[in-house]
């Protein structure tokens, strides 16, 4: 690092934050307030310090960059799908961020009708993102939601698709989704609130009205719970659901009759998930009622959809996950997790079949893709793996014949497949637990303890970070570099107790299992903490704050994307986006010992003084999930307490919010910038 470049130093005054009979002092709370000039400059100081710091890496930059575009196919499609007498196809055109919508009429050789052209749509804005196209039944119109901060804050507008004119109705602050009733006028959304920017309420449209006019016909008052609106795959029913974190509840109306009152499919009891899919009489439901903890499948009429009329049709299993299901006419596909692996299970109604799709690795992904028809014995699915790129394959459930749809193709003309090895391999926590990890490496790679290596984890909310392939991947491992994930408690990867014993009061488990996979890789000489890198981001960058401040010493960079760092004044702050819903994962710091345990972790309230690895953060002016001056005042903590040489560098994009840039090629500028952090760190610059 330059000598005659300064840090950015951030300015204390201490603010008092009391409760319990405790009190923290937060010397940068001020940096909360984006509206004052003062914060601003303070951040843009911060990108200054970043872009001289990283400016002997601009070219090798600019190379990787171009690299990782290479290997895309950039005028590509995506497999057409056929609904109401349309194939649809998303494509994107060479040189181009954006997806282009399109549609074609009962043929593919068809006239082809663009929908939405989102690169033209972007031309306005730093930030562009689309979600949520919906088609009315007659096929004449379409919704879509529209965010042009990267708030995720979404207006839907309508769109004629007969005479290509918008309507004038602008519906705001919603999530985006939307759904027609079967009457093609009556458009059913989720409103947010716009300060917690919290899902709560089902609104009820009517085409060729303003939003002023438009009916409440739930609100969801515990604010615990998000709600959303969806129809069936029948295409019969209307569904409003509200989840929290342990419960769930729906409500439901026929589909043509759009003014009716919703009915309560089964009131919620706290605890009890389910989720529900509808066909031809009869409701099927998932749920984890009855101590079900892997969850099991159950089916009731839908006339009568009170709990004590469901019957069983799946029992639960201690040993497999049942994640999700698709239903056909003659077969039901039931999507399971087995030991941290996906499993396909094909079933007969009849009972005459019950197979499992065949899988021949221990680091692969496989997914239900869009399965649209239910008079079909075709079941598409996606697979991919640490090696092989993604494929959408077709498979016949009767005949048991496969066609492969569309390959991933990574240009380049260098990828071969069979350069790389992948493996999972299980370290063992200090509980004893055995915690899985998933590797990939180019061939030849040695165990002799001088590979570098990154470590990537995110494990909150019960979501399972799958071994998956990744085109931009590639320029580490021809680098030299092993890539791991680490399956850490509080992820779902073994099932659902493996997100149980990662929550609550549990969560250091996320923290130790990760720090342990790290020893464990150092130990079986994959790598040493000389070379050994770890990432995250959201809750992924929280797990990055603990590790550096429990075990700072095995790590020689670390990269926080969007890191939930000050969590316990967070969740003291139910007006911030996520907080009350956000209870039954982390805690209710109202109550004493969820406010002590999650300070003993609490990133920002654990900084001290030590030595701290090479660390790079990122985040956005914008975010709504982990507001901006989280990570900000984290950065300043540090630089004022670590007695280190170390590189201390964040990057603050002030046009964007959670997820980043919205193209797809500002995107890879962004993993460019990362990969080069630790590439500078190697001393790699080609």
């Amino acid at each position: 690092m330059k000598k005659n470049i300064k840090a950015p130093i951030a300015k204390e005054i201490p603010k008092e934050l009391q409760i319990h009979n405790d009190v923290r002092i937060d010397p940068y709370f001020w940096l909360n307030d984006k509206e004052n000039p003062e914060v601003i400059t303070y951040l843009e100081n911060e990108n200054n310090y970043f872009e001289e710091n990283m400016k002997h890496t601009l070219d090798f930059q600019k190379d990787l960059f171009q690299e990782m575009k290479a290997r895309i196919k950039e005028d590509s499609s995506s497999v057409p799908y056929k609904h109401n007498g349309y194939w649809y196809i998303t494509r994107y055109e060479k040189g181009k961020d954006y997806p282009i919508y399109t549609r074609k009429k009962e043929n593919l050789n068809g006239k082809e009708e663009v929908l939405i052209d989102c690169n033209i749509e972007a031309e306005k804005y730093d930030y562009y993102k689309v979600r949520g196209l919906s088609i009315s039944p007659d096929n004449k119109y379409m919704s879509y939601g529209e965010d042009c901060v990267s708030r995720r804050e979404y207006k839907i507008k309508v769109k004629n698709l007969q005479t290509g004119e918008l309507f004038e109705e602008i519906i705001e602050n919603t999530t985006g989704s939307s759904t027609w009733a079967n009457d093609n006028t009556t458009l059913f959304y989720t409103a947010k609130d716009s300060e917690t920017l919290r899902s709560y309420k089902i609104c009820k449209h009517v085409l060729g009205t303003t939003q002023d006019k438009d009916v409440v016909v739930y609100e969801e008052k515990d604010d615990t719970f998000d709600v959303f609106v969806y129809k069936t795959k029948s295409k019969k029913f209307i569904c409003i659901g509200a989840s929290s974190t342990l419960t769930s509840e729906y409500r439901f109306i026929n589909a043509n009759t759009p003014n009716v009152d919703f009915k309560v499919f089964q009131e919620r009891v706290r605890g009890v998930e389910y989720g529900i899919a509808h066909y031809k009489d009869s409701f099927y439901i998932l749920t984890n009622m009855g101590g079900a903890t892997n969850f099991k499948l159950m089916k009731t009429s839908e006339l009568a959809t009170e709990k004590e009329n469901w019957q069983p049709l799946l029992e639960h299993r201690v040993d497999t996950l049942i994640e999700d299901i698709d239903i056909f006419k003659e077969y039901l596909v039931v999507s399971e997790r087995t030991n941290g692996l996906n499993q396909i299970r094909i079933m007969r109604w009849d009972k005459s079949e019950d197979y499992y799709l065949p899988f021949d690795n221990e680091t692969y992904t496989a997914y239900s893709s869009i399965n649209i028809e239910f008079d079909s014995e075709w079941f598409r699915y996606g697979y991919n793996s640490l090696t092989t790129p993604t494929s959408i394959i077709e498979f016949n459930m009767r005949t048991r014949e496969f066609n492969i749809l569309k390959e991933q193709e990574v240009l380049g003309g260098i990828f071969n497949k069979g350069n790389y090895s992948s493996e999972r391999v299980w370290s063992t926590a200090e509980d004893g637990t055995k915690i899985p990890i998933s590797l990939v490496y180019k061939k030849g790679m040695k165990r002799d303890g001088t590979q570098p290596l990154l470590q990537y984890a995110y494990g909150s909310y019960g979501h399972t970070i799958d071994p998956y392939f990744s085109t931009t991947r590639l320029s580490l491992l021809d680098r030299g570099f092993i890539y791991a994930i680490a399956h850490v408690r509080g992820g779902e990867y073994l099932g659902r107790f493996w997100y149980d014993e990662g929550k609550l009061l549990k969560k250091q488990n996320t923290f130790t299992d990760f720090i342990d996979c790290s020893k464990f890789l150092i130990n079986q000489k994959y790598t040493s903490s000389s070379h050994l890198y770890a990432m995250g981001g959201s809750a992924g960058g929280l797990l990055m704050g603990v590790i550096i401040n429990q075990a700072p010493q095995l790590y020689k960079g670390v990269i926080a994307s969007v890191p939930f760092v000050d969590v316990v004044t967070t969740m003291l702050d139910d007006t911030i986006p996520l907080t009350t819903g956000e209870y039954d994962e982390w805690g209710n710091p109202n109550e004493v010992k969820y406010y002590e345990y999650m300070k003993n972790y609490s990133p920002y309230d654990n900084v001290t003084t030590q030595e701290y690895p090479n660390l790079l953060v990122t985040t956005g002016l914008h975010d709504s999930q982990v507001q901006y001056w989280e990570p900000v005042k984290w950065v300043a903590k540090l630089r004022k307490n670590k007695i280190d040489n170390n590189k201390l560098l964040m990057q603050i994009n002030m046009d964007t919010g959670h997820g980043g840039a919205s193209g797809r090629f500002e995107a890879l500028k962004e993993i460019a910038e990362e990969y080069a952090f630790l590439f500078d760190l190697e001393g790699i610059y080609s």
